[in-house]
């Protein structure tokens, strides 16, 4: 097993963290990990994006020119990462930053309303792991017990009474995505 993986979006967005949480769970699970972060100088409101790569075997570089999963979360990374996505791949979206068309007909599409799911909850921050838990959904690539332990591993310790929280958002996300028919 082995999935390339590209999380896009603005910085702000927990980007960066979800890759990082991916990659830990893999660590946990005794998986080859790659996890590659790309951001301008900006940490809100510019592009962000990471790459992270779970295999069995090891990993023969960390660059890619293609996923099998795109996670996108803004306008400018849908018209970057689209055409970059494996015919068969999937591509998740947040509904409230896309707004031009999806052109792809050859990939497997999902929609997450994460920013809406994450008003509802009262909290922005769990925006991230709303979008987490829909792919761990659509794409079981590691166990949920291990997610929460990397979330745990990546979270500051006085941040860990908001573990609860998360993992309610990651159950969450597991819920609300679907499946966009073109």
């Amino acid at each position: 097993m082995k999935q390339e993986i590209i999380i896009a979006g603005f910085g702000g967005q927990g980007v960066l963290s979800m890759g990082k949480i991916l990659a830990y769970s893999g660590l946990m699970e005794g998986k080859e990990v790659s996890w590659m972060p790309s951001y301008g100088p900006e940490q809100r409101g510019g592009t962000a994006n990471v790459t992270v790569i779970l295999s069995d075997g090891p990993i023969s570089s960390p660059i890619l020119n293609q996923y099998d999963i795109a996670i996108i979360l803004n306008q400018p990374s849908l018209d970057k990462f689209e055409s970059k996505v494996k015919p068969g791949g999937i591509l998740i979206y947040d509904g409230y930053g896309i707004h031009g068309e999806i052109k792809r007909k050859d990939v497997n599409i999902y929609r997450i309303d994460a920013m809406d799911a994450a008003t509802e909850m009262k909290n922005d921050k769990v925006f991230n792991m709303l979008i987490l838990g829909g792919l761990l959904k659509v794409a079981p690539m590691v166990k949920l017990e291990n997610v929460l332990l990397g979330l745990k591993k990546s979270l500051p310790e006085r941040h860990h009474k908001l573990l609860p929280m998360n993992e309610a958002a990651i159950k969450k996300g597991m819920e609300i995505i679907i499946s966009h028919k073109s």
